[in-house]
């Protein structure tokens, strides 16, 4: 008995002990700023430019040396042809300009001499051109067995591998800028007189867990027959190359719509709402306790809702771990 009575009071020392300890929690700062008011839409990241990078002639590619998604810089070897034809051809334009040579040497003698007619003369000229130009684009076809670089960018897609038949024109690699990337959204045309190329907006993009200001926005001038918007263009700076093509961006025009002057947003996920329908949010005092705060919201822009009221610049609110709280927990951020 002694023994049971024992355990059990630790048992209850250790529980005590674990609602003594403080519940570990994310929080965010209130601030009012004047980002709330303005438009949100759905866009996507695009490269500044795309150069597909091809060979001139037709063959067996024998080698290719970058892979998708790395960096290359202008000037670096793509990739090479096989050179077999085109050496054999190069040996056979420096055989015929040497015979060209030859002969101009020695038939040039007979014509100082005044011993050969000029319409030979003019003819053994001509052979000799005609080498020469046999031979410089020999040169040149054996140069174009090895792709290079045109432009400094990131592989895109590799569409031609090892061993395969590479056709004139046919893209190998596709670069593409992305040092600078737009961002793609469709404008209601009712909406496009709000917007003008210098109209601040902010950017999200979940996949790479950035946002980042916009820049100088590219206005289309052709709608789309069906939905009747316009295709808008945000010019943005990515020289960490975290922002990729394809992903889906929250973009923001603050257009000053909407909510007027500086405004107080949370996350959407930080609000909550009780038994009675009454939203609240989990606010922590300096001395690290957790309240249940009203709150009334207005408008959700992306992923964020502005606050109306119940809140005021500087207050801490839990914006993660608050499942676990109650009036009065003792939090640790």
């Amino acid at each position: 008995m002694l023994l049971l009575i024992t355990l059990l009071s630790s048992c209850k020392e250790k529980e005590a002990e674990r609602e003594k300890a403080p519940t570990r929690v994310m929080t965010e700062t209130v601030e009012a700023t004047g980002m709330a008011g303005g438009q949100s839409y759905v866009g996507v990241v695009e490269e500044n430019e795309g150069t597909a990078v091809s060979f001139t002639g037709m063959g067996a590619v024998r080698r290719v040396y970058v892979d998708e998604g790395q960096m290359v810089r202008r000037g670096q070897l793509i990739a090479e042809m096989d050179d077999t034809q085109a050496l054999n051809a190069l040996s056979a334009a420096e055989a015929q300009m040497a015979q060209a040579n030859d002969a101009l040497q020695r038939y040039g003698m007979l014509h100082d001499n005044g011993s050969l007619p000029e319409s030979q003369w003019v003819e053994i000229q001509s052979k000799v051109a005609q080498a020469k130009s046999s031979l410089e684009m020999a040169r040149k076809n054996l140069a174009d067995c090895k792709l290079t670089a045109p432009v400094s960018g990131i592989v895109g897609r590799k569409q031609v591998s090892t061993g395969e038949t590479a056709m004139p024109s046919q893209a190998v690699v596709t670069l593409l800028d992305i040092s600078t990337v737009k961002v793609k959204v469709s404008i209601p045309e009712a909406e496009m007189s709000r917007l003008s190329s210098r109209t601040p907006s902010t950017i999200s993009v979940a996949a790479a867990n950035a946002q980042v200001s916009g820049g100088y926005i590219e206005k289309g001038v052709q709608a789309d027959a069906l939905t009747h918007t316009y295709d808008v263009r945000i010019r943005v700076q990515n020289n960490a190359h975290r922002l990729l093509p394809g992903m889906v961006a929250d973009v923001t025009f603050h257009t000053g719509n909407g909510v007027g002057g500086p405004a107080i947003t949370l996350p959407v996920t930080s609000v909550q709402k009780n038994a009675g329908g009454t939203l609240f949010v989990w606010t922590v005092d300096q001395a690290r306790t957790a309240h249940r705060t009203p709150v009334e919201t207005g408008r959700t822009i992306g992923n964020r809702v502005v606050v109306t009221s119940g809140l005021q610049a500087g207050q801490r609110v839990v914006v993660e771990g608050y499942q676990k709280l109650s009036e009065g927990t003792q939090v640790v951020y």
